[in-house]
């Protein structure tokens, strides 16, 4: 055999080694996607800092069969991106492209409308999104547990009084477990698009009953549910406690607390 020849058939084996070791390799999977989105991003909006439409954190049919697949589609994709679209444009050229979106709404009576519509569309709807996962519901751990208890007995209570407050909410609105500045937690619903958070006109706190920080939502229009529940919201309710996520709600809670220690 020649040199040459020699030399040709190196580069050939070679290269076909390379090949099949590449072909050999599994694609990478929906769901290994999503899972490494999750680990890439997981902060939450305790701590956004700039306005992003983001990922949902999951793949639609993940929540399955408490929310289905054309809901969380439609949901997220039209509904929620309607709400970010149209809050980028309300804040276009003006001071608030620099502001957090806390900081918004803590001066929330000075600005239009239609930044309280949609920036409360947009902030509330990826609060929701974190706060649920696959294979989410159970029960609470550690000192969230804990405060859940002190606060309202027993986690029973807790969740009669969350739902209720969702089921009672008239028209379209949201349902939210908060934590105070002496760091008790309440429960309070607030209509439309508003939250704890926002500072309006006569000091109505977002039109709840208090105002707080939030570490819990429940979304309760009709278009977060309707599909699969039709008009029984209650039934939405009870499938919600299905896929709360826990863990996102305990970093929240102890997020909270560093604020509330830090002022």
């Amino acid at each position: 055999m020649s040199k040459l020849n020699f030399l040709a058939g190196i580069f050939i084996f070679g290269h076909l080694g390379f090949y099949c070791t590449t072909m050999a390799q599994p694609p990478e999977t929906h769901n290994n996607q999503i899972k490494n989105k999750i680990t890439k991003n997981q902060s939450t909006m305790n701590s956004i800092n700039k306005f992003e439409f983001k990922e949902l954190p999951y793949a639609y049919d993940a929540l399955e069969p408490f929310i289905d697949k054309l809901t969380l589609e439609i949901h997220y994709g039209k509904h929620h991106k309607a709400y970010y679209d149209n809050f980028m444009n309300a804040i276009k050229g003006t001071e608030m492209e620099t502001m957090d979106i806390k900081d918004i709404f803590r001066n929330m009576s000075k600005f239009p409308v239609a930044v309280r519509n949609n920036g409360g569309g947009y902030f509330n709807h990826t609060f929701y999104w974190e706060g649920m996962k696959a294979s989410g519901g159970g029960l609470p751990t550690g000192r969230l547990s804990e405060a859940i208890t002190k606060s309202f007995t027993s986690f029973d209570e807790f969740k009669k009084q969350f739902s209720d407050a969702g089921k009672t909410r008239f028209g379209s609105g949201w349902a939210w477990l908060c934590m105070d500045d002496k760091g008790k937690l309440f429960i309070c619903s607030t209509p439309n698009q508003d939250n704890p958070l926002m500072d309006l006109p006569n000091g109505q706190a977002g039109l709840a009953e208090k105002k707080g920080t939030p570490l819990l939502v429940m979304d309760v229009w009709e278009h977060a549910y309707y599909l699969k529940y039709q008009n029984k919201r209650p039934d939405y309710i009870e499938a919600f406690w299905n896929v709360v996520n826990w863990e996102e709600v305990a970093k929240r809670y102890e997020n909270a607390l560093k604020s509330e220690r830090l002022k």
